[in-house]
């Protein structure tokens, strides 16, 4: 019984060993498996996603090849000119004393900032309006001394 006993403890020994060996294997990378994924956009620190705009460049047919630091350089430029115009159309609705951003507030952002305006100046957006603006010509003359020499030309 003894030897059976042995043979036994041995044998789980064995089959506990070979159990470890599988685990800590992972996929020949040496121990360094069961990481998890970063993504391209919190490499780069952006919030746009880099890979769906790598897929549209891809998918567009914009060119053959597009290289690895294309899409994050778009990404970059798209978040920037987004938080510019959500920065201005913020500052547009506090103006307004409005706390929610709406289709006019982006309008008078980008029509009031040259640099915007010289980019999207083509650009319709819908609800959006027009700038107020009354030409000079059209504003009542203020009163004053040449007020009241028209009033005594024209009494007779």
């Amino acid at each position: 019984q003894k030897q059976k006993q042995k043979q036994t403890r041995t044998r789980t020994r064995t089959t506990a060993t070979v159990t470890i060996t599988v685990t800590m294997s992972g996929k020949g990378k040496g121990g360094r498996g069961d990481k998890k994924s970063v993504s391209r956009s919190s490499k780069a620190g952006l919030q746009f996603p880099v890979g769906r705009i790598g897929r549209f460049l891809k998918a567009g047919k914009y060119s053959t090849r597009v290289g690895g630091g294309a899409p994050v350089y778009l990404a970059a430029v798209l978040e920037y000119l987004c938080a510019e115009i959500l920065e201005l159309a913020g500052n547009a609705a506090r103006d307004n004393k409005k706390s929610r951003i709406v289709p006019r507030h982006i309008t008078l952002a980008v029509k009031n900032d040259e640099e915007l305006n010289k980019l999207l100046g083509n650009v319709t957006i819908a609800a959006g309006g027009v700038l107020p603006n009354i030409h000079a010509v059209l504003l009542p003359k203020k009163s004053g001394i040449s007020n009241k020499k028209s009033m005594q030309s024209q009494d007779y």
